[in-house]
């Protein structure tokens, strides 16, 4: 039987063509191949979403293209697709699709969070925890790290300040993939260069991204008979709390108006719903304090998603307390406890604190990518403590929403987007 972990070790040959050239009635859009440097052999993408699958980044290289007179990406902001061997400061088992669509949906995340220091942690293109903090980049570190600590194993960091030694020995201390930061200070860098195998990218425009806000990108979406859809890419227009709307909505002459939110809860809606432009929808975000709390992503149904990620939240609440106590893992502490009487006890009174603590939720704000077609979830939501909630609005429905939080006990706030967050 052949070696199955040498597939994910194998550099596929793409012949994808050097040049590439994307014409959209009298407009092109000229693009050129990436390859680096790296080991004395030019290299584009390790492979693609899977090992088996060649892969190939381009960069723009000539472009004015745009429509109804808003000018679109043309390559002047130097990201994901301009890196450069000078960018790659260390490219351990060498990059590949996933690595660096990771790293550009959390720069995605981030071009609407520069007010503060943020770091998102990202697996599979979603991020599993993401925080800002006023008290600098470890904070915003380590409060992302915590918010899901089990799925940040092998994940994709992306900062939006300068990585200190601090942040370089926490996320030694963890096994991620990827780095990415505007710059590093030297004993951060000879702290991540020990890890061998992790990527570490420097990016300046990292530190740029609030000039890039509100220009699109042409969002291309290939179909399985060889089709395309093109739409113009999501544009936030929540960038600051007075963005949101009044939940007002009338029914049969009657007008129901929803709590306006304290300046805190504003803060954290503003903080999620940037966080909700890059998660897969059907999705709902639990947030406090400027840092996720829970993130659920890719469900079919509404209600469904809210219970998602409140199960989520629990899981790893309880998952905190584990290790916080044992130096365990949720599911190692549960398969020791088989046999440890004294562990056994440990997890049961853990549970117990669990359930109390409502998983964290109490005290924490929620968005949701896509209005509530039926109040049941809001209703899960505020069982659960949430104070305030922000999503698109627009349903047959809302004066139902909006019953839901007048009648919470206390008054549980809402505001509208004006816009949907949908991601697939």
């Amino acid at each position: 039987m052949r070696d199955l972990k040498k597939m994910y070790h194998t550099l596929q040959r793409d012949s994808f063509p050097e040049t590439l050239a994307l014409t959209l009635g009298d407009q092109t859009i000229r693009f050129t191949k990436k390859t680096w440097n790296i080991g004395g052999e030019q290299r584009g993408l390790r492979y693609g979403e899977n090992p088996d699958q060649p892969a190939a980044l381009y960069q723009v290289a000539e472009s004015s293209f745009a429509m109804d007179g808003v000018a679109f990406q043309q390559g002047q902001h130097k990201l994901v697709s301009a890196l450069t061997e000078e960018n790659l400061i260390q490219s351990g088992k060498h990059p590949g699709k996933i690595n660096l669509t990771d790293v550009d949906n959390g720069i995605n995340i981030l071009q609407y969070l520069t007010a503060k220091p943020a770091a998102i942690i990202l697996k599979h293109n979603n991020p599993c925890g993401a925080a800002w903090s006023a008290d600098g980049l470890y904070a915003a570190l380590s409060r992302a790290f915590a918010s899901d600590r089990i799925a940040a194993f092998g994940g994709t960091i992306v900062v939006n300040r300068t990585l200190d030694k601090t942040c370089a020995q926490f996320i030694n201390a963890s096994y991620f993939e990827v780095i990415a930061a505007p710059d590093y200070e030297p004993e951060a860098l000879a702290e991540l260069i020990a890890k061998k195998n992790l990527r570490i990218i420097r990016l300046p425009a990292l530190a740029e991204l609030d000039s890039m806000v509100g220009t699109p990108f042409l969002d291309i979406k290939s179909l399985v008979d060889g089709g395309l859809i093109i739409q113009a890419s999501f544009r936030n227009r929540i960038l600051s709390a007075d963005d949101f709307l009044p939940a007002e909505a009338t029914k049969d002459g009657t007008t129901f108006l929803a709590r306006k939110p304290s300046t805190q809860e504003a803060d954290d809606l503003l903080f999620a719903w940037a966080v909700e432009s890059g998660v897969t929808s059907n999705s709902i975000i639990f947030a406090r304090d400027g840092a996720t709390v829970s993130i659920g992503t890719g469900e079919q149904d509404r209600v469904g998603c809210v219970e998602l990620t409140i199960q989520k939240a629990y899981t790893k609440y309880a998952d905190k307390l584990a290790f916080a106590r044992h130096g365990l893992s949720l599911y190692e502490l549960k398969q020791k406890a088989l046999t440890d009487k004294e562990l056994a006890a440990s997890l049961t009174e853990l549970l117990a604190r669990t359930e109390a603590d409502k998983g964290g939720l109490p005290g924490s704000v929620l968005v949701s990518d896509g209005f509530f077609p039926f109040r049941d979830g809001v209703d899960l939501a505020i069982a659960q403590g949430v104070t305030a909630i922000a999503q698109p609005g627009g349903s047959i429905r809302d004066f139902e929403i909006i019953q839901a939080v007048n009648e919470a006990a206390p008054q549980v706030a809402m505001v509208f987007t004006g816009q949907r967050s949908f991601k697939h």
